[in-house]
C-alpha cells in the first residue's frame, strides 16, 4: 500500500473497518443439479427479462444503461483527441451497511421471536421457519470487489493513453474501508496488480469534522435533517400504496403473525443484499415484476430528496466536486470564490491537488454522485416524483443512474475543426466544419450512456451527439457555486418543510 494511505490511515481511527466480512448461508433452492435450476438474479434489464427481480433501486450490480439519454452514441471523429478524462465513480456491490444491518438484524430477531412464540409460516414464506440474517456489513462483496476490477480495465481500454508514464497520477478515495477497496481493485484492472508504481492513492478522511468532495455529507450540517420525515414521509406513502397488494398476499402465508407493509419492504432488501452477496435470494421468490417496479421508484423518492433536486441541499453537497472539476479543467488552483465541502488543506497543495493531469480519478457514494448531477444543474433529472406515483417521462431512476459501481466519465476533447452539429453513422460522411478553428468540447457520459447536455442548458446548442463546446460550458458553470448557495443550504436559518417544496435544489425561500 502507499505511504499516503499508510499515513493517512495511522493518523485516523475511522480508517478502520466497521465490520469484518462473514460466511452468509442461504437456504439453497428446493432443486439443485450440475447445470443448476436457480434464476439468475443478476439480470437486471426490465427491457430484456422479465423475471421476479429485474430493478434493486441503488443496490443494483453494474449494468450499463440498456437505453440512451436522449441521443445517440457516435465515436470521435476521425483527427480528434481526448485530452482529459475526469471520473467520478460510486464503490461496487457491497454487504449493508451498519444501520441498515442493524435494522435487517432486528427484523430478522422479531421473526426469529414469532416463530418460538408460535407462528409459522408456509409455500413460500416457508423457509423463514428456518432462516437466520448472517449477513455482513459495509464492506464489499465478491462482485463488486470484481465490478471495479471490471470498471478499472474498461477505461484503460477506453483512456489508458492518457496516463504519462513519466508521471504518478493522483487518485482520491476515502478511508472508509470499502471505498478503498474500490479504489485499489479499480487501478488493478486499470494498471496491474503493480498500480502503486503509477498511481498515488490519497484517501481523504471520512468522518464528522472532516471535509472532502467525496462526502460532503460531515461538511453540510443540515444535510442531516433530511433523514427523518421529510424523506420519509413521501417514501412511506409510496410503500403503503405499491406493497398494499403484496402485503395481503403474504399475510395469508403467515400463520399466527401479523405481515405488514414495513414487513415487505424488508424482504425486498433481503432480497437486493442477499443477492449480491452470494448470487441467490429465497425472498426474491416472493414478489412480481410489479412490486419491483416499485420499490425502484421508492428508492429514487429517497435520493431526490436527499441528493437530487428535490433536496435543499442537492446541489450543495455536489459543488465541491464541481468547482474541483472546474479549477483541474481549466489548470487553475482551487479557490472557489465561497465556502464549500473541499478539504483545504489537500487542495491547496499542487502534490495532493494538482491540476496538470490528463487524468482525474476519484472513488466516492451514490448520493454524492447525485448531488454532482445536481450541482452541475442537469436538469433532465428534476422532473417532480410524486408519492403517489412515477409521473410520466421521469428520468431520474436510482437503479440506472446510481447502481453498485456506477461512474460518471467527462471527456474533455480537441478537435482540428469545429464538429457538425448534426452526426452521420456513415464513416464516409465528413464530421466537421472545414475551414473553422479548432475546437475543445465536453462530453459527458454515465453509466457510458451521454448525457445531452442541450436538454439542461439552452446556451449548449443542440447536438446529436449530445456534445457542448467546453469555453460555452464553462461559462455556464462559473455560475454554479452562487447556485448551490452552500453556506445557506448546509448552516443557514431554514425552517424544514414539505417534500413538495423543493424544485432546484436548495432551500426555497418560503423556508427563510
Amino acid at each position: 500500500m502507499h505511504s499516503w494511505v499508510t499515513v493517512l490511515l495511522a493518523t485516523s481511527a475511522y480508517a478502520t473497518a466497521v465490520a469484518q466480512e462473514q460466511q452468509v448461508l442461504v437456504n439453497p433452492p428446493s432443486k439443485t443439479s450440475t447445470t443448476s435450476d436457480v434464476p439468475d438474479w443478476f439480470k437486471t434489464r426490465p427491457q430484456s427479462y422479465q423475471g421476479n427481480i429485474s430493478r434493486t433501486q441503488d443496490y443494483t450490480p453494474y449494468y450499463p444503461r440498456a437505453n440512451g439519454l436522449g441521443v445517440d452514441e457516435y465515436p470521435h471523429p476521425p483527427g480528434s483527441n481526448i485530452t482529459q478524462m475526469h471520473m467520478i465513480h460510486r464503490h461496487g456491490s457491497r454487504y449493508p451497511t451498519v444501520y441498515e444491518g442493524e435494522d435487517l438484524q432486528e427484523w430478522a430477531d422479531n421473526i426469529s421471536n414469532a416463530i418460538s412464540l408460535g407462528a409459522r409460516f408456509k409455500k413460500k414464506l416457508a423457509f423463514l421457519n428456518n432462516w437466520s440474517y448472517k449477513l455482513g456489513a459495509e464492506m464489499l462483496v465478491t462482485r463488486g470487489r470484481q465490478e471495479l476490477f471490471d470498471s478499472g480495465v474498461l477505461n484503460f481500454y477506453n483512456y489508458g493513453a492518457l496516463f504519462n508514464n513519466e508521471t504518478k497520477i493522483v487518485v482520491r478515495t476515502t478511508t472508509q474501508d470499502r471505498m478503498l477497496k474500490s479504489a485499489e481493485n479499480f487501478l488493478s484492472g486499470f494498471f496491474n496488480l503493480e498500480w502503486t508504481e503509477k498511481a498515488n492513492l490519497l484517501a481523504m478522511i471520512e468522518h464528522f469534522n472532516f471535509n472532502t468532495s467525496l462526502m460532503a455529507v460531515y461538511a453540510c450540517p443540515r444535510s442531516q435533517d433530511l433523514f427523518g420525515n421529510y424523506s420519509l414521509l413521501p417514501l412511506n406513502e409510496w410503500k403503503n400504496n405499491y406493497l398494499q397488494h403484496r402485503t395481503r398476499k403474504l399475510r395469508r402465508l403467515s400463520h399466527n403473525y401479523n405481515w405488514t407493509v414495513e414487513d415487505s419492504y424488508k424482504a425486498q432488501q433481503l432480497c437486493a443484499y442477499e443477492t449480491v452477496a452470494v448470487g441467490y435470494s429465497p425472498f426474491c421468490r416472493l414478489f412480481h415484476y410489479k412490486d419491483w417496479k416499485g420499490f425502484a421508484y421508492a428508492s429514487d423518492i429517497l435520493f431526490t430528496a436527499s441528493s437530487g433536486f428535490q433536496s435543499p441541499v442537492g446541489r450543495a453537497l455536489g459543488i465541491t466536486w464541481v468547482e474541483e472539476f472546474l479549477a483541474r479543467v481549466q489548470g487553475l488552483p482551487f479557490n472557489p470564490l465561497g465556502n464549500t465541502a473541499a478539504n483545504m488543506t489537500l487542495n491547496t497543495n499542487p502534490i495532493t491537488f494538482p491540476v496538470n493531469q490528463s487524468l482525474y480519478l476519484d472513488f466516492a457514494h451514490d448520493n454524492i454522485l447525485v448531488s454532482v448531477l445536481t450541482a452541475f444543474g442537469l436538469k433532465q433529472f428534476n422532473k417532480y416524483l410524486p408519492p403517489d406515483g412515477p409521473p410520466d417521462g421521469q428520468e431520474f431512476h436510482s437503479g440506472k443512474i446510481v447502481p453498485f459501481a456506477a461512474r460518471l466519465n467527462i471527456e474533455i476533447i480537441w478537435a482540428p475543426y469545429k464538429v457538425k452539429r448534426h452526426r452521420s453513422h456513415d464513416v464516409n460522411k465528413d464530421p466537421y466544419i472545414r475551414g473553422t478553428e479548432d475546437t475543445y468540447y465536453v462530453h459527458f457520459l454515465l453509466n457510458q450512456r451521454t448525457i445531452p447536455l442541450h436538454d439542461s442548458f439552452k446556451k449548449c446548442e443542440y447536438r446529436s451527439d449530445g456534445w457542448c463546446e467546453l469555453s460555452t460550458f464553462l461559462r455556464i458553470q462559473s455560475r454554479s457555486l452562487k447556485k448551490a448557495n452552500f453556506d445557506l443550504s448546509c448552516t443557514g436559518n431554514w425552517t424544514l418543510g414539505n417534500y413538495r417544496d423543493v424544485h432546484d435544489g436548495v432551500p426555497p425561500k418560503s423556508w427563510y
